[in-house]
């Protein structure tokens, strides 16, 4: 009876599977939202039918690839899926290649200098790694997803290269110090080139501000009139934020610079290795103290994108102020059209997408930032396979930050600030108001009975519809007694920017310096 039972059981499985796998024998369908389709749906819906049969064995034709290199303890193949999902070679290969070859000629030649291997062997590997290199580089090489990664694909082509020597470059080496060579003489380059876009945009920031000598503009707090400043003074802000971003990088730079070459694993090795003559190779400033925490910790890489993510901030902060300043309501700047593009639908458009992007991509940098700390941030102690996922947010931040800082500096360079636009908004919002209540300070008045003496003249502008300037000396004794004749040298913009003396204000003088001094720092990125 059970056997009975047993067999109609799996009869009715397999008519089951049947029934779900054919498509000629009434197969379950379900949308995207996984609801089963009506038949009128799977007409206009993408629909799968459910196939009762897939199985997680490797099947024989999966299992005829290549042997790992890793693979002696193995009697299985990897599944295809497996594969698949922890390859890096597809996202890491472009990025990586110069320096893991790089760092692999550094470790021949270390291992030759201290006898572990000959210096034939030596030289035989160095002719093929540049061999590769050039293949490389003219696109001749093919990279192979079943060789998992870069490190993989470069030392199994050496292998079938020049064979048995190309077996005995890894030795005193895992590919824990190898990567994380790659990605510190990666990273040490990448901050070079995201220098060179700062000091760039800069310059042309500086270029900017020579050229619009004098000019005064609304200074804002609160998206509310504050203050005249001189535009110079605003575009010479972003130049020091941006020094202060380069600066983070530099630092970053100094102590990413050492080398975890030679940990191997996490535990060094027994081998009489020379960690010190590979870092010197590598140029970096010496080789790092601690083995496990040169394979393990990934602190340099959160740096490096903590520091992209500050000037992502301040890119987005110039691309924010740009775009309302280009629009109708302000009409402060004129973009130019190479850097503005129109509507599909709407013929009279002119937008400043570029500087939208800038604002856009700032949040891209800084999520690149968060996925990389929530990655880190419950790894317990040496190498996670987890790190591999520290690539994808480090390669974009660096390859959008460098874009961000490029069309900045394209946009800077193609934009006129309209003066007579600025000028005739100036009147508007009694920028002078606190250089009038500094006026009654130097007459002796307390700055909390001025800022009050002030308000009521304000106040008095409104209700005339006019502004400080225009008030008589009989409508200010109304309020005050204090009030003198030289109170209209510090009425006006113009006289109201020009009483700005303090280091660092916005006065012609002291903006004066800052403009000697930029003018001079960055001369030679100036074009």
């Amino acid at each position: 009876m059970a056997s009975s039972t047993s067999a109609a059981a799996a009869a009715a499985a397999v008519s089951l599977s049947l029934r779900l796998r054919s498509p000629y024998l009434n197969p379950i369908k379900f949308s995207q939202f996984g609801f089963p389709c009506s038949k009128s749906l799977q007409l206009v819906l993408p629909c799968l039918a459910l196939d009762a049969s897939v199985t997680s064995v490797s099947t024989k034709g999966e299992m005829e690839k290549e042997n790992k290199l890793w693979g002696g303890r193995f009697e299985e193949g990897v599944h295809e899926s497996v594969e698949r999902f922890t390859e890096s070679v597809s996202f890491e290969a472009e990025e990586l290649w110069v320096h893991d070859i790089r760092g692999s000629i550094a470790h021949a030649n270390m291992l030759a200098a201290q006898g572990l291997i000959t210096e034939g062997d030596r030289d035989l590997i160095i002719e093929g790694l540049s061999k590769i290199k050039i293949k490389i580089e003219t696109g001749e090489f093919v990279w192979r997803k079943d060789r998992e990664d870069v490190h993989m694909n470069i030392e199994a082509a050496l292998t079938d290269m020049i064979g048995e020597p190309a077996k005995k470059l890894h030795t005193a080496r895992s590919r824990n110090d190898q990567v994380v060579t790659d990605i510190r003489l990666w990273c040490r380059d990448a901050i070079d080139r995201i220098l060179i876009r700062i000091k760039q945009l800069q310059a042309q920031l500086v270029l900017l501000a020579l050229r619009n000598d004098g000019l005064i503009v609304p200074g804002y707090t609160h998206l509310q009139r504050a203050q005249p400043v001189l535009l110079q003074h605003l575009l010479l802000s972003y130049v020091e934020q941006l020094e202060r971003d380069a600066g983070r990088l530099i630092n970053c730079q100094e102590r990413l610079n050492f080398s975890p070459l030679g940990a191997c694993a996490l535990a060094g090795t027994g081998h009489p290795i020379d960690r010190l003559m590979t870092s010197q190779e590598l140029a970096f400033t010496a080789p790092l103290r601690n083995s496990i925490d040169a394979v393990s910790d990934r602190d340099f890489l959160l740096e490096l994108l903590s520091a992209n993510s500050i000037t992502a901030v301040h890119l987005s902060r110039i691309g924010e102020e740009w775009v309302l300043w280009a629009s109708e309501e302000f009409g402060f700047i004129i973009p130019s059209d190479s850097v503005s593009t129109g509507s599909s639908i709407m013929p009279q458009k002119k937008n400043p997408d570029p500087m939208e992007l800038v604002r856009g991509k700032s949040a891209r940098v800084i999520g690149d930032l968060i996925s990389l700390l929530v990655l880190c941030k419950g790894l317990p102690s040496a190498y996670n396979r987890d790190l591999q996922e520290d690539k994808g947010p480090l390669f974009d931040s660096v390859k959008a930050i460098i874009g961000m800082l490029e069309v900045t500096t394209v946009f800077a360079a193609n934009i006129t600030f309209n003066s007579e636009r600025i000028r005739s908004s100036l009147p508007a919002g009694y920028l002078d108001a606190t250089t009038l209540a500094d006026y009654l300070v130097k007459k002796g008045m307390p700055f909390r009975t001025s800022h009050e003496v002030v308000g009521r003249a304000v106040a008095l502008c409104i209700a005339k519809k006019c502004q400080l300037s225009d008030l008589s000396l009989d409508d200010l004794w109304g309020i005050n007694s204090i009030f003198e004749k030289d109170v209209y040298d510090f009425l006006g913009v113009e006289n109201a920017v020009n009483k700005f003396t303090s280091y660092g204000s916005t006065g012609s003088c002291e903006v004066q310096k800052q403009l000697q001094f930029w003018s001079s720092k960055l001369r030679h990125h100036q074009s």
